[in-house]
């Protein structure tokens, strides 16, 4: 989607404002103790009562209003009975409609507990998003979005996720373009155009980089059950500094 109107900035800053505050409700409210299910009790409630609907479930069919990932597993996992426990790593990923309009968020974060190895991937993951979405100015090469990306994660000693990637959004949760990949493709001769909307979402990993589907059909572990981390934003693209939709 291309945002060219005031109306189209003010209706996706609603929902990225709701889905970036059910986000931050749902990393405060984590504990041990807790299920993924009731975890994801609180993000489905918060967006009914902002007047959001979730994306995955409306679109998808998904098992839940949220995706909530225990590591090895970094995208897509199911929220269930699974008990929370102190110093595990997890991603919460929050995407939602609103008045026609759709906004995407994510993060990565250790339950109860601050681990050294796992605060040095999530640091790095929030710093390849920064790059990358400050990266992201009209008329530059789309492609610059992963070239930041995978820079960032290599000088961090990580590895990028190949197969998982940002997305175009606004109208619809996956527009194009349809995949904005994490590192840099040479064969990518697009160019940001101004107002652009872009859902960018760094996956970091201290292995390969590949990831496979669960027996649930829905679940994305890495291949070689390393840790993994993720932080995403949706944005408009513009000539100068982005317009970050989901910050809380």
């Amino acid at each position: 989607m291309t945002a060219d109107s005031e109306k189209d900035i003010k209706y996706l800053k609603a929902i990225g404002r709701v889905c970036a505050l059910a986000l931050k409700k749902m990393m405060k409210e984590a504990k041990p103790g807790m299920t993924t299910a009731e975890l994801d009790n609180i993000g489905s409630e918060f967006l009914k009562k902002e007047g959001a609907t979730s994306a995955p479930q409306a679109m998808y069919q998904f098992p839940g209003a949220t995706c909530i990932s225990i590591s090895p597993v970094i995208a897509h996992g199911i929220p269930n009975d699974h008990v929370l426990s102190e110093g595990e790593l997890i991603n919460i990923d929050v995407s939602a409609e609103m008045d026609g309009y759709f906004s995407d968020t994510g993060a990565s974060m250790v339950v109860a507990k601050h681990i050294p190895e796992y605060e040095k991937i999530l640091e790095a993951t929030r710093s390849a998003l920064n790059k990358a979405v400050h990266a992201a100015v009209a008329r530059q090469p789309l492609n610059i979005i992963g070239k930041t990306i995978q820079q960032e994660a290599k000088q961090n000693g990580f590895n990028v996720i190949y197969e998982l990637t940002g997305h175009g959004i606004g109208r619809h949760l996956h527009e194009e373009p349809s995949a904005v990949h994490n590192f840099f493709k040479q064969d990518e001769r697009r160019i940001l155009n101004e107002g652009l909307v872009l859902a960018i979402e760094p996956f970091l990993t201290t292995g390969k980089g590949r990831v496979v589907e669960k027996k649930d059909h829905w679940s994305l572990q890495t291949t070689d059950k390393t840790m993994a981390a993720q932080f995403e934003h949706t944005i408009i693209v513009t000539k100068n500094e982005p317009i970050i939709l989901t910050l809380a």
